[in-house]
């Protein structure tokens, strides 16, 4: 499938020096336009996208296997990654030092920052089927929770956080004065979820999450009862396509999810496909941009990312595996791309298509 699309039909801006392996993460600081990337090649990279539109390479950090994700101090000033090879590290940006501030027995998977009124931590989720929480000037974990199985994605939206694990689990904690589980939800998705993020309501509170699995569908599942108006939840389908003459789609995984930070109804999602789309989960819809003809990227979207205003939109053109090693094509490199969002200027999506 991938050989045969054309590298970036949208004529998106391309951000240089891009990852020579998979892209695992995309993030944007929450004070300033600096988008971080982790990635496979072991390497984490921070650019500096400019109002005038150049974009800068920042620097870059590595640890010594794959990085499988990252994130940001609430500050801005310092950047949190987790790794294959056990360990979760802080990067002073000012300083351009990186320290080990957090180890598990198995590769971590996870890294949240938690700014709460009365703590600070760095939440990891591991594979070792721990979640932990760091004082990152002390070498032991503050808290250690047991998962269900091993975590493969996780979100932090204060005072809520939610981890999804291996054999579908989805667990939630209350941060409140100190983290605390909260419930389980029993998953309606029948295959492995890949993704999750929570979404807040109009006057910003946290009251649900969205998550995705590898069989091309997305849940959406209130955390309270109560949280919203109609207060219902539901699934749908998403990220398929019908080839002609074959009688049953091809269906594909659900890489990443990100809410807009400003129009909270909207959730951008992206594929296996090559393509990414908006939803409004208030009103049922897929939002009509990109449009429906659009030609998909020439390989996977592994992983998307709006940028604190919600201007901008930047997504990971990278290979992920999910059609076997037959379908690997090195010379089609990774990219990632940023763009105008389109999710500001249509937040109601009354002219998109019901699901």
């Amino acid at each position: 499938m991938y050989s045969s699309v054309s590298a970036n039909p949208l004529d998106d801006i391309e951000v240089p020096n891009n990852p020579s392996d998979g892209i695992s993460h995309l993030e944007f600081s929450p004070k300033a336009n600096h988008l971080i990337a982790s990635s496979w090649d072991g390497q984490v990279r921070c650019w500096d996208i400019q109002q005038s539109g150049h974009i800068q390479l920042v620097g870059q950090q590595a640890h010594q296997a794959p990085v499988l994700d990252c994130g940001w101090h609430a500050d801005g000033s310092k950047v949190f990654t987790g790794s294959c090879d056990r360990t979760a590290k802080l990067w002073d940006l000012s300083s351009n030092q990186c320290t080990t501030v957090a180890q598990h027995e198995a590769p971590i998977s996870t890294v949240n920052w938690i700014q709460a009124p009365n703590y600070q931590l760095l939440m990891t989720g591991s594979w070792d089927k721990t979640l932990k929480f760091w004082d990152t000037r002390s070498p032991k974990p503050a808290i250690t929770l047991s998962l269900l199985d091993r975590c493969y994605c996780a979100d932090v939206v204060y005072p809520f956080a939610v981890v999804c694990t291996a054999q579908r689990g989805i667990q939630c904690y209350e941060l409140g004065t100190q983290p605390t589980h909260f419930k389980n939800i029993d998953s309606v998705l029948k295959y492995q979820l890949r993704s999750v993020a929570i979404f807040r309501d109009k006057t910003e509170e946290p009251v649900g999450i969205a998550y995705g699995s590898i069989e091309g569908r997305i849940a959406v599942n209130y955390l309270r009862a109560g949280g919203s108006d109609k207060n219902d939840n539901f699934q749908f389908k998403c990220h398929r396509s019908q080839p002609a003459g074959q009688k049953t789609p091809d269906i594909y995984a659900v890489n990443d999810l990100a809410f807009h930070p400003v129009h909270h109804s909207v959730l951008a999602s992206g594929g296996s496909d090559g393509h990414f789309s908006y939803w409004n989960i208030n009103e049922h819809v897929k939002l009509p941009f990109p449009p429906a003809d659009t030609k998909p990227q020439n390989q996977p979207i592994s992983a998307i990312a709006f940028n604190t205003p919600g201007d901008i939109f930047a997504y990971a053109v990278s290979y992920d595996w999910s059609r076997g090693h037959t379908q690997y094509n090195p010379q089609l490199g990774n990219h990632i791309y940023l763009r105008q969002s389109e999710a500001t200027a249509t937040p109601g999506g009354k002219k998109g298509r019901k699901k």
